[in-house]
């Protein structure tokens, strides 16, 4: 028997933000979604969140989470830390970077919203990954589609590490210290982000060109060089 349609069951959302406006205003935008969409949290902090659910829960069907909070570099490992966990993570940031967004796909995001594309697109998104559907945002269409495209620089984890490291300290040596690797193997990433970049047309030959790039791509934030 078909169940009507005032009786389906609503999504149980829960938003990760650091301004309350923001959270006063996506909820005042579900209130009259369709599904319904009840919200069942609000964290200023995501490690608030993590610590209550630090995995996937029936209680939780979707987490709206702001990559940038308190004005710091995008948190990747906090987005990393809920997908691995289960949850089901749809971004909601002012970011429109491409790499930003395909970094957040690549990390396990289901869906990537700017905070400027508005009401529709984000009970969208919220309701299609219940289903585990990405739901594709003009932001996210046009960053797969320059993907496709052109290409972008697919830098690992440990090259990431690297090249912050680098741009941190004064020597190869310091960063080799650091991550308890040898100075050879720092040569050895920073050549190959290097050449990441030059092979999409966006050359780092020199230091300063590489932390422009880095810079870009939301690797790291002036804030970190300080």
């Amino acid at each position: 028997m078909p169940v009507a349609e005032d009786d389906r069951p609503g999504v149980r959302a829960v938003i990760i933000d650091d301004h309350d406006v923001v959270h006063a205003g996506v909820q005042a935008w579900c209130a009259e979604a369709d599904p319904p969409i009840h919200f069942v949290g609000n964290y200023l902090d995501p490690l608030d969140f993590v610590r209550r659910y630090p995995q996937a829960t029936p209680d939780v069907d979707v987490v709206i989470f702001d990559l940038q909070i308190d004005g710091n570099k995008p948190s990747f490992d906090t987005l990393r830390t809920l997908c691995r966990a289960g949850h089901r993570v749809v971004v909601y940031s002012h970011i429109t970077a491409d790499e930003i967004i395909l970094s957040c796909l690549d990390l396990g995001a289901i869906s990537y919203l700017a905070k400027s594309e508005g009401r529709a697109h984000l009970i969208e998104a919220i309701h299609s990954a219940t289903a585990d559907t990405p739901y594709m945002g003009p932001r996210m269409a046009r960053a797969l589609l320059n993907d496709n495209a052109a290409g972008r620089p697919h830098l690992s984890e440990r090259e990431k590490e690297v090249l912050v490291a680098w741009f941190q300290t004064e020597s190869k040596e310091l960063v080799g210290r650091r991550l308890y690797i040898a100075p050879s193997t720092v040569r050895t990433h920073l050549q190959r982000a290097r050449a990441k970049y030059a092979a999409i047309g966006r050359p780092a030959p020199t230091k300063s060109a590489l932390l422009a790039r880095a810079i870009e791509d939301g690797i790291l934030s002036l804030s970190d060089l300080v």
